[in-house]
């Protein structure tokens, strides 16, 4: 035996592009800081336009409060939307004229009928409050059960992104019999209570971990990540009506936790946040795109 982890070792030493692969993707995830004690369980970050604060939300059970974080992980302020519940904040995100959204349609038993967007008017870091000035109601094309059967709960969503005048949402499955297959909504950027359109169904590889979509953001190429507790999918070659022809790129983070939040610093660089639990998480770590 002992010979034989000799001889492997070896190989290992004889071999350094086998090296090199591990080296470089254990330093592609990078940590920054670890997250304030107060925020245990962050479900979406954004950037300020001038990208000197971090938004960052929680999801069910939390606060109605948007806590503005600096660059280096320190909580500077904590802005109370005064208008509205926390149901369940599940991402943030912000259009290319800085506007930042609120999804508040975290829906895990695939029941909830007042699934919404929220617009803030959040200008910045100094504000003590904010107020919802727009609400984008919504229900999904397709659902006609509250919940749906064991089989077919596609209807959670924890991700979504701005882009032109219209929300992409990616759904969470929640099926018995995991597939990783998800569907992509689109919703109209505007007041009012809309049909979200199904503009794709597509399935991304793996089990739960892999698969199972918590976040997503934009860059200016064009590209939409994909967060999962394992891996970032990268999504393009998608139309503004047609996600079906998406070309899909897993990239592996070589490391497991529970990520929960993901936003772009510049077109190859993420910002991902996870969850504070016994043993890990809790902190924001940066990855860039090859």
């Amino acid at each position: 035996m002992r010979i034989l982890v000799v001889f492997a070792f070896m190989l290992m030493s004889c071999n350094p592009k086998a090296q090199d692969s591990v080296t470089k993707s254990q330093e592609d995830l990078k940590t920054e800081f670890s997250l304030p004690k107060k925020l245990k369980e962050v479900s979406g970050i954004a950037l300020s336009q001038d990208q000197k604060m971090i938004w960052a939300i929680e999801d069910a059970g939390n606060k109605n409060v948007v806590y503005g974080l600096n660059r280096q992980g320190e909580l500077v302020n904590d802005v109370l939307v005064e208008n509205t519940e926390n149901n369940d904040w599940e991402d943030i995100t912000k259009d290319a004229a800085g506007n930042i959204y609120i999804g508040d349609f975290g829906n895990n038993e695939n029941d909830r009928q007042n699934l919404s967007i929220l617009k803030l008017d959040l200008k910045n870091d100094s504000q003590k409050s904010t107020r919802v000035i727009q609400t984008t109601k919504f229900h999904y094309e397709g659902q006609t059960e509250f919940p749906p059967k064991k089989s077919n709960l596609l209807y959670d969503c924890e991700a979504f992104v701005e882009k032109e005048g219209s929300f992409y949402l990616f759904t969470k499955n929640r099926s018995k019999g995991f597939d990783g297959t998800f569907l992509v909504f689109q919703i109209p950027n505007k007041e009012g209570d809309f049909e979200a359109k199904l503009v794709g169904k597509l399935k991304l590889e793996g089990g739960y971990s892999d698969a199972a979509i918590t976040s997503a953001a934009i860059n200016s190429k064009n590209e939409i990540v994909l967060l999962t507790h394992k891996n970032i999918h990268v999504v393009s070659g998608f139309t503004a009506n047609d996600f079906n022809s998406s070309k899909i790129q897993k990239l592996p983070l070589n490391h497991n936790s529970q990520k929960e939040a993901v936003v772009f610093v510049d077109d190859k660089t993420l910002l991902i946040a996870d969850e504070k639990d016994k043993k890990e998480g809790g902190n924001v770590y940066q990855f860039s795109i090859k």
